[in-house]
């Protein structure tokens, strides 16, 4: 899923990070007829699941692995119920602290240790413990989970920055494809060369762009990271981003899309009224940077997709993250909620989702030559795309979910739109995002 569904406009790839479940059983008010606390007559426990829906595909493939886990627990009932994304976590909150909320719930990830700072959260140390370990998990997620030796949610998956691009576009200009092994990803200087060479003009006006997405944040912090920057101190009690290195990221970036132009911004797209992975299957984008999870509408668009890792300053490096699937504190079911918690984080469930280009595996034995055997699928993943197995296994933790404070998203996001269509300068721009930050993570 979307790791950022609730964050911000900038930081969200469309989507990470979402009305309400409602009606029947413990968590959502009055129990109907034939229920009573959630158990009906014939001793079967229903759980209320709440999610954010990114796209009819994903809401298909959480209902196919929902009929899976209740055939293999006829004692349990699971009613999904599939939101909006707007306002996810503000609502969900507000459900949690009125006593209405779903027993379980998809949790963005950069909202986790907000909620669990509530104690709406349902403990799951024990029951976690006992069925599985966080070595189970690869680093990012492991760390995302883990708030001081605690677990309060299960890492659904991961997802990760990646490059996708038009064969036939590079085909046409005769520009080499960029290399899905992130041993020998494209330097920065190479990729622009490309995306020079890609863009094409008729009289004034741009008919096809070389590249888009990196000025969206969640993008734009990979890069960072890639450059041998930072965004918080190493304790993540501060913001530590106004350095040299996040700042020949961010003008790279902007000399990409102004000076070369070579970029479209996001209102250009919605002025033309087409979403990325439209420009991208139509040829007016070659490349795209986008979260892994969008191969799954990809792969259906009929068009030849490809994918490589990001381009590099220093090292290849991209981040991961994910949802995390949670519990609510009050829930009447807990040894319920945990079964649906555990099976929506398992192999089984996995597989499934990552056979269609949703996700990425989050357990190291889906990395193993075994592992990777039980869900590669040659007509989803393109081809080359098994080059990139140790760029998802090793990514970095996504930075923003070892934080709680939000506010904070919301300062990028006012910040970075002033560098992209205000003017303000990229040292200016760092600078108030480190100095606003930091007085919201003194708080």
């Amino acid at each position: 899923m979307r790791k950022l569904q609730t964050v911000s406009t900038v930081l969200l790839c469309s989507v990470f990070t979402a009305a309400c479940s409602g009606g029947g059983g413990p968590a959502g008010g009055p129990a109907s007829a034939g229920e009573k606390g959630g158990e009906t007559a014939g001793g079967v426990v229903t759980l209320k699941f709440m999610g954010w829906e990114a796209s009819p595909l994903e809401t298909k493939s959480v209902k196919k692995g929902l009929d899976a886990f209740m055939a293999k627990h006829p004692n349990i009932k699971v009613e999904y119920q599939p939101v909006p994304n707007t306002q996810y976590s503000q609502k969900l909150l507000t459900m949690l602290a009125g006593g209405a909320a779903p027993d379980v719930f998809f949790l963005g990830s950069t909202d986790y240790r907000a909620f669990q700072k509530r104690d709406v959260l349902l403990d799951l140390t024990s029951m976690f413990k006992a069925d599985m370990s966080l070595d189970d998990f690869i680093p990012s997620s492991a760390q995302i989970m883990d708030i001081g030796g605690k677990i309060y949610g299960v890492s659904s998956c991961t997802v990760s920055p990646v490059l996708y691009y038009n064969k036939a576009v590079f085909d046409k200009a005769k520009v080499p494809y960029p290399p899905s092994d992130p041993a020998k990803a494209w330097t920065w200087e190479e990729f622009l060369d490309a995306a020079k060479k890609l863009t094409v003009k008729e009289g004034d006006k741009v008919v096809q762009y070389g590249a888009f997405g990196l000025e969206n944040f969640y993008m734009t912090s990979a890069e960072i990271l890639s450059n041998g920057g930072q965004l918080f101190s190493s304790d993540v009690s501060k913001m530590a981003i106004n350095t040299p290195e996040a700042q020949q990221v961010l003008q790279s970036i902007y000399d990409l899309r102004v000076k070369e132009g070579a970029a479209p911004t996001a209102k250009t797209l919605e002025s033309i009224g087409m979403k990325a992975n439209q420009m991208l299957q139509t040829g007016k984008v070659a490349m795209a940077v986008d979260g892994s999870w969008a191969l799954q509408e990809l792969a259906t668009m009929g068009f030849p997709v490809g994918v490589a890792a990001l381009p590099k300053f220093k090292e290849a490096v991209t981040h991961g993250q994910a949802h995390v699937h949670a519990a609510a504190a009050k829930t009447k079911h807990p040894k319920e909620a945990w079964e649906l918690v555990k099976f929506l984080s398992s192999e089984e469930y996995q597989i499934d989702n990552i056979k269609e280009g949703l996700w990425m595996p989050n357990r190291k034995s889906l990395y193993t030559e075994e592992g990777v055997k039980k869900w590669y699928n040659a007509s989803v993943h393109p081809e080359g795309f098994q080059s990139l197995v140790p760029y998802f296994k090793e990514a970095r933790a996504f930075p923003f979910p070892l934080i709680t404070q939000n506010k904070v998203n919301d300062i990028i996001t006012e910040e970075t739109d002033k560098l992209w269509y205000s003017g303000q300068s990229v040292a200016d721009t760092l600078k108030n995002i480190e100095s606003r930050s930091n007085v919201e993570l003194a708080k």
